[in-house]
């Protein structure tokens, strides 16, 4: 269960607060500290939603918004 950071905090740094951006934010950047064992910042926990989560509050990754001209051209390039 995660207490620190709230939901509230969290919900600033995505956005319009959008929780789906962040719960998949989270699971990605989980997945990668899974594999790497690695974070890039400290949290109580060493578990890897814990250090994603931290990561996230501290701003040290990210997301870019796919455009929707983006999603159509590749699914373009896909059918060809």
């Amino acid at each position: 269960m995660i207490i620190k950071p709230g939901i509230s905090t969290l919900e600033k740094c995505v956005e319009d607060g959008c929780r789906y951006i962040l719960v998949t934010m989270a699971a990605k950047r989980a997945r990668m500290i899974g594999e790497s064992g690695e974070g890039l910042a400290e949290a109580d926990s060493k578990k890897a939603v814990s250090l994603a989560v931290a990561e996230i509050e501290a701003g040290k990754v990210g997301y870019t918004k796919v455009k929707d001209e983006e999603i159509t051209e590749e699914t373009e390039a896909v059918e060809a």
